[in-house]
C-alpha cells in the first residue's frame, strides 16, 4: 500500500526507525485509558516498543520522512498492540505482569472474521488538521476491501466525540454500546460505542459501500 496525499504519504506498516515515535504517539493517544495500568511512563514506553507490530499497521509519513500518524488493525493472526504475558513480564516482572495482563484483557475485543477490526488510530499533535486521520481511516477501509472483508469495525469511547464525528463522516454507524461498569474509574471512560461501516457486494463480487 502506498498513497500520496498533500504533504504526506500513506504506507503499509512502520519502519524500525519509527518504532520509538510510534510508541510515543500510541502512549500519548491511549495513556488516559491505560495509564493507571501501564504506569510508570518509561516502562509503558519500553513495553510498547517491544510489542507494537508493523505487520498490522498503516502509517502516514511526511515528505521529510517523519511519522505523522498511524492506524492499527487486528486479525486472527495478530494486532498492532498484541504481545504476550512474557512481554509484560519482561518489563514489569511476573507479579506486575499477572495483574496488568488480567486488567488489559478487559479491553480485549474478539475478532469477527467478516469485519476488519481497527486497533487504534492516532495523529501527532503538529499534524492535526491536515487530513492525516481521515487518510489513515480510509486506508483501513481499503485494507478491509483487499482482504475481502464485508466491512470495518471500531470502538470509540464516550470521551472522544471528535473521533466519533470523524467516523460518522466516513460512513460509520453506531451498532451497540458497552458500559465499563466498575472499571470506569480505572479506564477513564464510562462506555464505548461500537461502530461499523459495511460494504455491499456488487454483481462482480467486488465490495462497494452499502
Amino acid at each position: 500500500m502506498s498513497g500520496l496525499s498533500p504533504g504526506f504519504a500513506i504506507q503499509r506498516g512502520f519502519s524500525e526507525a519509527h518504532r520509538d515515535d510510534t510508541a510515543v504517539l500510541f502512549w500519548q493517544a491511549f495513556s488516559g485509558k491505560l495509564g493507571k495500568i501501564l504506569a510508570p511512563h518509561d516502562r509503558a514506553l519500553e513495553w510498547l516498543r517491544r510489542i507494537l507490530d508493523p505487520a498490522f499497521a498503516i502509517s502516514a509519513v511526511d515528505e521529510s520522512g517523519d511519522l505523522l500518524g498511524l492506524a492499527g488493525f487486528k486479525t486472527s493472526e495478530g494486532a498492532l498492540a498484541g504481545g504476550s504475558l512474557a512481554d509484560l513480564a519482561g518489563v514489569y516482572g511476573w507479579t506486575g505482569a499477572l495483574w496488568r495482563g488480567a486488567l488489559l484483557s478487559v479491553t480485549d475485543r474478539d475478532v469477527n472474521p467478516d469485519l476488519l477490526l481497527m486497533d487504534g488510530i492516532f495523529v501527532a499533535d503538529h499534524a492535526r488538521g491536515r487530513g492525516v486521520g481521515t487518510a489513515l481511516l480510509d486506508a483501513i477501509v481499503e485494507e478491509a476491501r483487499k482482504r475481502g472483508k464485508s466491512g470495518v469495525r471500531l470502538d470509540v469511547i464516550d470521551t472522544n466525540p471528535r473521533a466519533q464525528a470523524l467516523y460518522e463522516r466516513r460512513g460509520f454507524v453506531g451498532v451497540s454500546t458497552e458500559e465499563t461498569g466498575i472499571f470506569a474509574g480505572l479506564f477513564g471512560f464510562c462506555s464505548a460505542l461500537r461502530m461499523e461501516r459495511r460494504f455491499a457486494q456488487s454483481p462482480s463480487n467486488s465490495a462497494v459501500d452499502r
